[in-house]
């Protein structure tokens, strides 16, 4: 009988003890669901001649609101497996604690990022770091008549926009900022490559800054050591 009991005893708790690891499985993998930071979506470019992904996220002040507008900050090097992620999520932190208004981020995944994002060169090391180089005007053109209006489009935004940069989208920023200043109402540049083309752009600053009829906008730049 005492044999039994214990035989019994065994059963029971291997049946139960089963039973719990199918049931921990099984609540593992309820609990797995996808985790959404923004949205995507593809923009044919007859500017770049090619399809560009764009990727966008949305503040809380926008999704919790049916009316609200607002302004748009613009990225290159907007890719997930680049900088989107990052500056997205030091918008959800600085829009959250009330240090930075909130803004849509919309971030341009690369395809040819030293095409893209350099100007015109006469140093012949420049065009040694990639097979095409030089494409900023036709970015700029991009972003100007087909991104922006799909934007202004898709989303509720105001008329206020903003770029931010770093290393050669920096140095786009910056030359966007010299050539086309009424494209965006603020400039932000971090590590920017004004190494490029023998510095000419530094070297234009002064001149093309002083120009009349300039509209007044935001410049903010910052260099690391």
């Amino acid at each position: 009988m005492r044999n039994l009991l214990v035989l019994l005893s065994t059963v029971v708790l291997a049946v139960a003890g089963e039973q719990g690891v199918r049931a921990q499985a099984t609540r593992a993998t309820a609990a797995a669901s996808p985790l959404t930071i923004g949205q995507t979506f593809t923009l044919e470019s007859k500017a770049l001649g090619e399809t560009r992904r764009i990727n966008v996220y949305l503040p809380l002040a926008y999704t919790d609101s049916a009316t609200i507008r607002l302004p748009v900050l613009y990225m290159p090097d907007g890719g997930i497996g680049e900088d989107f992620l990052h500056i997205a999520g030091l918008v959800q932190v600085l829009t959250g604690n009330g240090t930075m208004r909130p803004f849509i981020l919309v971030g341009i995944e690369n395809t040819q990022r030293r095409r893209d994002l350099t100007g015109p060169t006469t140093s012949a090391e420049d065009r040694k770091i990639a097979p095409k180089v030089g494409g900023s005007a036709a970015y700029r053109q991009f972003i100007r008549e087909e991104l922006m209006p799909q934007v202004r489009q898709r989303y509720r935004t105001t008329a206020e926009t903003a770029i931010v940069g770093e290393s050669l989208a920096g140095l786009f920023v910056v030359e966007t900022l010299l050539l086309e200043p009424q494209l965006f109402n603020a400039y932000l540049a971090f590590d920017l490559s004004l190494w490029w083309n023998n510095g000419q752009l530094a070297k234009e600053a002064a001149t093309r800054l002083k120009a009349p009829g300039r509209p007044a906008v935001s410049a903010y730049l910052a260099t690391s050591s």
